[in-house]
């Protein structure tokens, strides 16, 4: 049963790859590509509107090269399944933040998620990521952040349905 699990996580997470790589094609920024990929597999029952939520993600935080928008979008991603649905549905404050600082909580998650990000391409700047390409419109920067929301897309999907 697990290795079926893992397959099928697998698989997902190849097919939210493509999807967003596709959608980077087609001109949506590297946090929508990477979210939208992750709605279209249908993980959670949020309303397709909320891609609006990653518009202002892309480049880095709307051009200022800060924090990689497919980065944001794979933690975008996590949190529609992994986040708290209602922060303050525990009635203790000290369970409200042990469910987030906790050795199994919230944010172990998304420290996992940065963290395995960061070990593959060096940093999550996207000023590091994209300066060795000094025109931002060129071909050969358009296929490296290509290849990164595909892989922040799958790495989403990971971390979502671990």
């Amino acid at each position: 049963m697990a290795d079926q699990n893992e397959k099928n996580i697998e698989e997902m997470m190849e097919r939210a790859e493509a999807s967003a790589k596709g959608y980077f094609r087609e001109g949506l920024n590297c946090s929508e590509c990477v979210f939208q990929s992750f709605l279209d597999l249908g993980l959670t029952d949020l309303p397709r509107e909320v891609i609006a939520l990653s518009s202002g993600f892309g480049g880095g935080i709307g051009m200022t090269k800060n924090t990689c928008g497919a980065l944001l979008g794979a933690a975008m991603s996590v949190a529609a399944v992994k986040g708290r649905k209602n922060p303050k549905a525990k009635e203790d404050i000290n369970e409200r933040i042990d469910e987030l600082y906790g050795e199994d909580g919230i944010y172990s998650i998304f420290s996992s998620l940065v963290g395995e990000f960061e070990e593959k391409y060096g940093t999550v700047s996207c000023k590091e990521i994209t300066d060795k390409f000094p025109d931002w419109h060129s071909r050969e920067r358009k296929k490296n952040c290509q290849s990164i929301v595909g892989y922040a897309a799958a790495l989403g999907v990971k971390y979502a349905l671990k």
